[in-house]
Formats: structure tokens, C-alpha cells, sequence
């Protein structure tokens, strides 16, 4: 309140609280590597004709846990595939639940896509994973009764196709003829 002839001031600010605590892990969290593999096999959502009947195959390992101050970590390969690959990400996937009566209502947003290749890929050529995690957008994992706050890794290739250019603004968690994605579950901890 400023007085009887000035308009009142207000104001928001957002902060972020850090404390020290004794039940943080003391060390480095050795990050668990989990080893996936995608192919028209895997994809529970249709795929064009040319990709069911030519195939392909992109395997690798990436890490589901680590803590909040390290990046997800991994590799991956493209073994085969018979059409070209016009792009792979990483995307990062925060998945919010709450338990409503007996219903659970979850909300997934996409926090981030990181892009490890561009253009088709050399059969074979190891590709290196290294997706740093946003410090504002993430937190540990919680499973705390009835709310939880999980996080989600999804591969997606993109394949070359006349059918993406038609509809080149699309919600990019929706499965598409022209993708394929496999979705590994993140856990994420924080350390001293």
C-alpha cells in the first residue's frame, strides 16, 4: 500500500530452494545402462509400407539412472535400414500422476529434444548419447503416495518420407507413419 493517491505495487518472484541434507548420497551415482534395441517389430503404432517391408535396426545402451548435476549418457548404432534416416533425438519426458478416487490422471510434457544425428546415418557408426538435464525443468524422482513425478528417455528416428513434409508441424510425441520410438523410463536422484 503506497497511500491514498498511489496505485498499490505488487510483485512476483521465483525462487529455487538447494538445502544440505544428511539423506542425500554422499558419492557419484554409477549410472545404470540399459541396453535397447528399435525395429518395425517393436513399434506398437502402424509405420509406412516401406518400413514394415525393408526393415531396420538401431540398437544401443543409455543410462535410466543418474544424478540431477550429471548428463543421460550412452550410444547407439543403426545396424540396417532400408529407408534413409532424415534425423534421430533424444526426448525428454516429464510424467506428472496423481491418484483422483480411484482414477489416475497423468500429464506428460516434453521437456527437451536433443538431436544426435542429422541426415542418414553410416551403417554401423557408433553414435555417442550426452543429453545435459535442464536444472529448472527437473527435479529427483518422486513416488510419494498418491503423486508422483517420473521422467522418460524416448529414442526417435525419423525417416525420409514425402508423407512428413505434409505435415511437418505435428505434436512430436505423437507416433507418425514416418517415426519410430522406443520410450525408457529415467530415474533421476540428486547428490551432495
Amino acid at each position: 500500500m503506497r497511500g491514498y493517491l498511489h496505485k498499490s505495487l505488487s510483485t512476483t518472484t521465483e525462487f529455487i530452494i538447494e538445502s544440505d541434507k544428511d539423506d542425500l548420497l554422499a558419492g557419484p551415482v554409477a549410472p545404470e545402462m540399459v541396453i535397447f534395441y528399435v525395429t518395425q517389430d517393436t513399434q506398437r503404432h502402424p509405420l509406412l509400407p516401406e518400413l514394415k517391408s525393408g526393415g531396420f535396426r538401431v540398437t544401443g545402451r543409455m543410462s535410466t539412472q543418474c544424478s540431477l548435476s550429471d548428463a543421460i549418457t550412452g550410444e547407439l548404432t543403426v545396424e540396417a535400414s532400408a529407408v534413409p534416416i532424415k534425423s534421430i533425438d533424444i526426448q525428454l519426458l516429464r510424467v506428472e500422476s496423481i491418484l483422483l478416487g480411484e482414477k489416475i490422471i497423468t500429464e506428460t510434457s516434453l521437456i527437451r529434444t536433443t538431436q544426435i544425428a542429422d541426415g542418414d546415418v553410416c551403417r554401423n557408426l557408433t553414435l555417442p548419447i550426452y543429453v545435459l538435464l535442464p536444472r529448472l525443468l527437473t527435479c529427483p524422482t518422486i513416488l510419494a503416495g498418491p503423486f508422483s513425478v517420473e521422467f522418460k528417455a524416448s529414442i526417435v528416428i525419423t525417416f525420409q518420407s514425402e508423407l512428413s513434409k505434409l505435415h511437418s508441424k505435428s505434436d512430436p510425441r505423437t507416433p507418425r507413419l514416418w517415426t519410430a520410438m522406443e520410450t525408457l523410463p529415467l530415474e533421476l536422484v540428486r547428490t551432495k
